[in-house]
C-alpha cells in the first residue's frame, strides 16, 4: 500500500555506540525517503564516531572499530545530510524517544541548527503498543508474517519499519493514512523539547516533565529558583534540551 503524504517522509534506523543522547555517537545511519508519489530512495551510511565502540554494543549490531575507522566523521557529511532532510516529516521505530533526539544532538554538535519545527514525527513503536504492545521483531511477524533476519541492522531495522508503518495503516480502519494523524499518536506532540524533559501541560504552558519541578512552570522554576538554569546547564542534559531552556531565559531576560 502508499502512504498517503503531502510532503517526502525519511523512514530512518540509528546505530549508535550506546544510548546516552548526550554522551554517544551514531556509527550508522539507513533512511528510506518516500515521495508522495510513493516513490522510495534508500541510502545507508557509516561514521567514524570517534569513540570507541564497547564491546558490548558491538556485539549487537555487528559494527567494530575497525569497520568505522576509515569512514567519515558525522560532522563532515551533517551540512549534506540537513539539506536532503529539508521539508521532510520522519518515522521510526521508537524514534521519538532516541534516534531522533540523537539525530538532531549529532546535528547540533555538528554545528548545524538543524530545523525541528513544522515537522511531523511518526513512531511506529507508539502505534504497536498502543495497539499490541511487543518489539520490532514482534511487530514483523505480527504485521507482516515475516522473520526479521539481520535485526539491528540499521538497513534490516529500516526497511521493516516501513513495512510495519504500511501494515499497521492497513490493519486497523480508525489508523488514518494521514501524517498528522500517525504524528499525533505517536505523542510528540506534547513536547517542548525532544526529549520530553519539557512538555506542554494542558493549558500550552511550558512544564518540567522530570525531577523535583516535575509539573511546575518552567517560567516560574527560573523566577523562584534562578539557579536551577545553570544547574540544567552544567549537567548531562541533551543540547536540544539546552537551546530550548536558554531560548525560555531568553524570552524573560530583564522581566521582573
Amino acid at each position: 500500500m502508499q502512504l498517503n503524504l503531502k510532503r517526502p517522509l525519511i523512514v530512518f534506523d540509528l546505530e549508535t555506540t550506546g544510548i546516552s543522547i548526550s554522551k554517544d555517537r551514531i556509527v550508522e545511519l539507513c533512511y528510506i525517503k518516500v515521495f508522495p508519489d510513493g516513490k522510495e530512495d534508500t541510502f545507508t551510511m557509516r561514521f567514524n564516531p570517534g569513540i570507541p565502540i564497547p564491546a558490548e554494543v558491538s556485539l549487537i549490531h555487528g559494527i567494530y572499530d575497525k569497520d568505522v575507522e576509515n569512514e567519515p566523521k558525522f560532522a563532515e557529511k551533517a551540512k549534506d545530510l540537513s539539506e536532503r532532510f529539508q521539508g521532510c516529516d520522519f518515522a521510526g521505530f521508537n524514534s521519538n524517544k532516541f534516534d531522533f533526539p540523537m539525530l538532531v544532538e549529532e546535528f547540533l554538535r555538528a554545528g548545524v541548527d538543524f530545523d525541528v519545527e513544522n515537522r511531523k514525527f511518526v513512531d511506529a513503536q507508539r502505534i504497536f503498543h498502543t495497539k499490541e504492545q511487543r518489539n520490532l521483531v514482534a511487530a514483523y511477524q505480527f504485521y507482516c508474517n515475516k522473520e526479521l533476519i539481520n535485526a539491528h541492522s540499521a538497513e534490516a531495522d529500516t526497511k521493516a519499519t516501513l513495512e510495519v508503518l504500511k501494515a499497521q495503516i492497513e490493519r486497523y480502519e480508525d489508523l488514518q493514512n494521514d501524517i498528522e494523524t500517525l504524528h499525533k499518536i505517536s505523542g510528540q506532540t506534547n513536547n517542548f523539547d525532544l526529549s520530553g524533559r519539557m512538555i506542554y501541560d494542558a493549558k500550552g504552558n511550558v512544564v518540567f516533565n522530570f525531577g523535583k519541578h516535575k509539573g511546575k512552570s518552567v517560567d516560574e522554576v527560573f523566577r523562584i529558583e534562578p539557579s536551577y538554569y545553570q544547574w540544567m546547564m552544567d549537567n548531562d542534559f541533551a543540547l536540544d534540551t539546552k537551546r530550548r531552556l536558554t531560548q525560555i531565559k531568553l524570552k524573560n531576560f530583564g522581566k521582573k
